[in-house]
């Protein structure tokens, strides 16, 4: 089986793009404010838009399994205060879940959380447990920058956090830390944001001795870690200056990297650099680069490809299709085992 642990609902009917604008409307002047009963998508127009999106580069490319997630981009937190958050991430994490009942045998659900910039993460436990108790989600995505590109927040590893993480401790859930649109023009937020973002998270971990704290708990970094695999001695020598353990007693316990890179180096560079058991097989396809690379004639996204075109043997191209997330994921395991599979 090949499960993809980064998935985005990037191609939701239109409906929740112009109820959002409602939305938005409504922060600045609340006779507009639309309610959420007012949204209406039937489960025909869901299954138009994954059967010919998502599902069919799924089969054409041949992956198996996606773990769902709200698109990141649309998250926003930074857009009005908690009550529009949370009402927004409601929304979008019942959408993921009615896709996952639609196509059990080919999505499992991943929520996102209400955050808003300044407002307590405790606050985000009810929307948490809504997901992982009635909805299934196996995971959530966490973003380590509510207020869009001026980090404003604490640092990953500051007890602002605890609460999040003694949900997902106590529920056994991995968080893939994902933040959403950056609202600073400095930052382009898919080729910039989202990769300092990553690099960032995995910097304020390695500062800290977060993990101390909490020994089970689980991040994803995305897309491929940001500069993570190609610095790893930048960072292993300042952990040493730091007097951190090494790293892979340090971190790579409860932190693992994507495979959302877009071309066969990068890959080769991960798959070299950091340990193939810290590697989850992941697309993020319909997202953030969607278009044909002209050296080779393929999609950008299509990262099955440079899974099997790398320096790996069948053990090892197991782990990163499948054995890794099923063992970060605990609950899609028991899922899949449900099954049968």
């Amino acid at each position: 089986m090949i499960i993809d642990c980064h998935g985005h609902y990037t191609t939701a009917p239109k409906a929740l793009e112009e109820w959002r604008n409602r939305q938005i409307a409504g922060i600045r002047d609340a006779a507009v404010m639309p309610k959420a009963a007012e949204l209406a998508i039937g489960d025909d127009d869901l299954k138009q838009s994954i059967e010919a999106n998502q599902l069919r580069l799924m089969t054409e490319r041949g992956s198996d399994l996606t773990l769902f997630s709200p698109r990141a981009s649309f998250m926003a937190h930074h857009i009005g205060d908690f009550q529009v958050s949370s009402t927004w991430a409601a929304i979008c994490n019942e959408l993921c879940f009615r896709v996952s009942r639609l196509f059990p045998d080919h999505f499992v659900p991943v929520a996102m959380l209400p955050q808003s910039p300044g407002v307590d993460p405790a606050t985000c436990i009810p929307e948490l447990v809504k997901c992982v108790e009635q909805y299934g989600n196996v995971g959530i995505n966490l973003n380590p920058d509510p207020s869009g590109g001026h980090w404003t927040s604490p640092p990953l590893s500051d007890r602002h956090w605890y609460p999040i993480y003694e949900k997902m401790v106590e529920y056994d859930i991995p968080a893939m830390i994902h933040v959403s649109t950056s609202c600073n023009p400095c930052f382009h937020t898919t080729g910039a944001h989202y990769l300092n973002a990553d690099t960032t998270a995995f910097m304020q971990c390695l500062t800290s001795d977060l993990f101390r704290d909490f020994p089970t708990l689980r991040f994803i970094i995305p897309h491929g870690g940001g500069a993570v695999p190609y610095h790893w001695g930048r960072f292993r020598g300042l952990a040493q200056e730091l007097k951190k353990p090494l790293l892979k007693d340090h971190l790579l316990n409860n932190v693992f990297f994507d495979t959302c890179v877009y071309h066969q180096p990068g890959i080769d560079l991960l798959t070299k650099v950091i340990p193939v058991d810290n590697i989850l097989f992941a697309s993020e396809m319909i997202g953030a680069v969607r278009g044909i690379d002209p050296e080779t004639g393929q999609y950008f996204d299509d990262t099955k490809r440079y899974i099997e075109a790398a320096a790996i043997d069948p053990v090892q191209r197991h782990k990163i299709y499948e054995g890794n997330a099923r063992r970060v994921f605990p609950r899609l395991d028991a899922v899949l085992k449900a099954r049968g599979k």
